[in-house]
């Protein structure tokens, strides 16, 4: 059971474009261009998210003539969700137990 959550992970996906890029990207594939016009982000601006979330292992890129698509990887957010799903029974355990530190 793990403890804790991938915080850098976390701080990629805690902005608010990139969360909104990764719901998008979980319901199909997408160019920029379908980016651009679903986010209304600027293209300079939704180019560095992306390249974020490249880095961050989240997103994987296909190359389509011209355009650059878009898929995202769910493993990650499989992987993120478990980390939030073990960290919950470890909740759960806990208030069960009433485990609690005492005051010095």
């Amino acid at each position: 059971m793990m403890t804790s959550v991938d915080t850098d992970l976390m701080r990629v996906l805690a902005d608010p474009l990139r969360l909104q890029i990764v719901t998008l990207l979980a319901k199909e594939t997408l160019c920029s261009t379908h980016l651009i016009e679903e986010t209304g982000a600027r293209q300079t601006n939704l180019s560095n998210h992306l390249k974020v979330l490249r880095e961050a292992g989240v997103v994987e890129t296909e190359p389509c003539g011209r355009f650059t698509y878009y898929r995202l990887k769910p493993d990650v957010i499989a992987s993120l969700a478990g980390q939030f799903a073990d960290l919950a029974e470890i909740a759960r355990v806990t208030a069960e137990n009433n485990v609690k530190r005492s005051c010095p």
